[in-house]
């Protein structure tokens, strides 16, 4: 998707999508985003960031040879994505939502609400901690182990079809913390579901109203379409006949 190592995005590009003034814009400072262009979590970031309208440098990472820049910034994990904002590092993608929306002005990525803010973070871990590793080891196991988890990943989905029920957005009317945190759950998973024969097999009309209804709102957004990878060549990265190890919480390794 990137044609160089380094993209630099401008917030100007962006403004047909985000109609809301940043007005912190003068001490945005430096920010660059390491990431990968086929993960899920730094596709989270970026995403965040073009809500919020923030200018920002993309470094794409080689997650088998990774560079001095990264394991200098997150020594302890060594994982995607980090956000460095005025060469301060942040790791851990939910975290780095979490600061992005504190840190600029713009559409909210969580409710102000504290209530409201405490149900997000929660329904955003779910997605990390429960419903990504059963959907992943769906995708990637065999036999016995695999119907195991299917039978997981349909059971913990139907927990987000009912919180979905009757909201345009996960973050109400519009998107938010959960919304971005589930893109794997409505664009990745689709593809590999694909590639791996799981078709019907895990989301389902079904058995998940109410979430197909918000998968096919969430692709078909343009801001949507705008921050994740061409499926095309998303497919191609699994078609390689050997399944990725399995995915680290928040984060790509």
């Amino acid at each position: 998707m990137y044609s160089t190592p380094s993209l630099y995005y401008n917030k100007k590009s962006f403004s047909k999508i985000n109609k809301h003034t940043n007005t912190k814009s003068t001490s945005m400072g430096e920010v660059k985003v390491l990431g990968a262009w086929g993960s899920p979590f730094s596709r989270r970031v970026e995403m965040a960031l073009k809500l919020k309208g923030v200018e920002y440098e993309y470094m794409e990472e080689d997650l088998i040879n990774k560079s001095p820049l990264l394991l200098k910034h997150n020594p302890v994990h060594k994982k995607l994505p980090v956000l460095l904002h005025n060469a301060n590092p942040i790791a851990d993608s939910l975290v780095i939502l979490e600061y992005i929306d504190e840190t600029w002005e713009g559409p909210p990525i969580l409710p102000k609400d504290p209530y409201e803010r405490s149900k997000a973070r929660f329904w955003a871990k779910f997605v990390d901690d429960e419903c990504l590793p059963a959907m992943w080891k769906a995708c990637w196991s065999s036999g016995e182990e695999r119907e195991k988890a299917k039978e997981e990943a349909v059971e913990l989905l139907k927990f987000l079809d009912s919180e979905i029920k009757g909201k345009k957005w996960f973050g109400g009317d519009n998107i938010g913390i959960v919304d971005i945190a589930a893109n794997f759950i409505a664009y990745w998973f689709g593809i590999i579901a694909e590639v791996v024969g799981l078709v019907d097999e895990v989301i389902t009309q079904e058995k998940h109203p109410n979430l197909c209804k918000w998968i096919e709102k969430y692709n078909k957004c343009s801001f949507v379409k705008e921050n994740v990878p061409p499926k095309d060549k998303l497919a191609e990265k699994f078609k390689d006949g050997s399944p990725p190890p399995p995915p680290p919480l928040n984060s790509a390794s």
